[in-house]
């Protein structure tokens, strides 16, 4: 993990944001995964570490579901991260919006990736892997998702 976008949604608003680089221990870069996000090592040379970031993201979910796009690859890092730096995990309730798009977009979208399904909804999504940006992609497909009709 070398980036993480929260995008916390009360009463059917967003309320808080929240970006921060990351350094990841150990500091390596895979040609492919700079290729999607666009980060290096440069980038998070001086990016805390994630117990850190994680202490300022916490109190923000305390008690909340977790949303993403593509839940189990979301779920997955942050077990993952979690057990690395021997961090308990609470056992967060995740929601996916891409679950929830193919059942409800069947027929109508033919792939229900961020970006198609935000594109669908005319939300924008200029910086797509962008975590924050994401984040927020997905906050808003879930608000749609759950207004549309059954």
């Amino acid at each position: 993990m070398c980036s993480v976008g929260v995008v916390v949604v009360r009463d059917g608003v967003i309320a808080e944001r929240f970006y921060s680089l990351i350094r990841p221990e150990p500091e390596h870069y895979h040609y492919w995964n700079t290729r999607v996000h666009g980060l290096t090592e440069e980038d998070t040379a001086t990016a805390p570490i994630f117990p850190v970031v994680w202490s300022e993201i916490a109190p923000l979910v305390d008690g909340l579901d977790l949303v993403a796009h593509n839940a189990m690859f979301d779920r997955g890092c942050l077990r993952a991260a979690h057990k690395a730096y021997s961090m308990e995990y609470p056992d967060y309730k995740f929601h996916c919006t891409c679950v929830l798009a193919r059942r409800k977009l069947k027929g109508i979208l033919q792939h229900c990736g961020l970006a198609a399904v935000a594109a669908h909804f005319g939300i924008p999504l200029e910086h797509h892997h962008n975590a924050l940006e994401d984040a927020e992609a997905c906050a808003r497909i879930a608000l749609e998702l759950l207004q549309s009709a059954p």
